[in-house]
């Protein structure tokens, strides 16, 4: 059993790195408070990000800065329509050896990175889209009967253009199901607005500084794993998963009527995973329903697929999620 002084310690500790990270973070991206924070839960969690937004709201630029202050390598990978699967997974290719005979030599693609960015995911055919998936899924890359084992830790944070419709491949719901979660970029305010003038009107960057190494990082994804987590949490956590589900009892009425597909399993684990690491950056050692419901829309919004009338009427998805919360708190309150 994990002895809770010591747990208290080493999330007293992961606050302050979390603070100090996003801190830095701030000195080059203006704003955007609740996405910082949340990217970085689920760097934390082990998972990968979908970014959504119009483009020049900084998606690119927020991994850029990411891969300098957490010390990561960071691979970039801007998909088109004619990307194949070995572009970004590496090929085979043949060279000459110190005998000169010829010998097959694996170029590895740009996904052997610590932080990925795959800008315009749904600018990729499926075909390329799968194998990316499939890599984040795995963690590996085989080819030619050899698998070879991505660095650690690896993550991937995929952008995509909600306006542009013309020569794009939407990803399928069991891919995207692939992502902890679904972020999106907001426009920025006036007040940023104007601050973002004031900070990017010169010619000089930022110095920014590293922050943690990779090893500190995979220290703390451990740490907020042992986070607790009781057993009325978790029938809780899935209580919202069942009541996206128009088939179950669970549900509000609006689910039946605009909803198709509920949520995953994948679902229940971006909860649970999200919500240990809410509940250690708020300095406690037992989550909470708050915390569970802190995640729920960036956990849920991609995997919740309405039915034809849902996407004629244009519902909110996010307003159907939070539908289902508010009918089955006060059952759990009780």
């Amino acid at each position: 059993m994990t002895d809770s002084n010591e747990l208290e310690k080493d999330l007293e500790r992961f606050q302050a790195k979390f603070k100090d990270l996003k801190d830095e973070i701030q000195k080059a991206i203006v704003g955007y408070d609740e996405l910082l924070t949340d990217t970085l839960v689920a760097v934390f969690a082990r998972g990968h990000i979908l970014l959504e937004g119009v483009p020049g709201l900084g998606k690119t630029f927020l991994v850029q800065t990411l891969s300098k202050v957490m010390g990561l390598e960071s691979g970039r990978i801007q998909c088109t329509p004619d990307l194949m699967p070995a572009d970004i997974l590496g090929t085979h290719i043949v060279n000459e050896n110190e005998e000169g005979r010829r010998v097959m030599h694996f170029e590895k693609g740009p996904v052997f990175a610590n932080l990925i960015l795959v800008d315009e995911v749904n600018r990729a055919t499926p075909k390329t889209q799968a194998a990316l998936l499939e890599v984040m899924q795995e963690g590996s890359v085989t080819a030619g009967g050899e698998t070879l084992v991505l660095p650690k830790p690896f993550f991937v944070m995929a952008t995509q253009n909600p306006m542009e419709m013309e020569g794009t491949y939407p990803l399928p719901e069991a891919q995207a199901d692939r992502f902890l979660f679904k972020l999106r970029v907001p426009f920025p305010d006036r007040e940023t607005l104007v601050e973002i003038s004031k900070r990017t009107s010169g010619f000089d960057a930022p110095e920014l500084k590293k922050i943690i190494t990779s090893d500190e990082i995979k220290e703390f994804q451990e740490i907020v794993s042992r986070v607790p987590i009781a057993d009325h949490i978790t029938h809780y956590a899935a209580q919202i998963i069942l009541g996206t589900h128009p088939e179950m009892r669970e549900h509000p009425g609006e689910v039946e009527k605009y909803v198709s597909y509920g949520a995953s399993p994948r679902g229940m684990q971006a909860l649970v995973r999200g919500a240990r690491v809410i509940c250690a950056l708020d300095g406690r050692t037992t989550v909470s329903v708050e915390d569970i419901q802190r995640v729920a829309l960036s956990s849920l919004r991609h995997r919740v697929i309405l039915n034809f009338q849902g996407e004629a009427e244009s519902k909110n998805i996010d307003a159907l999620i939070n539908a289902v919360i508010e009918s089955i708190s006060t059952n759990v309150s009780a």
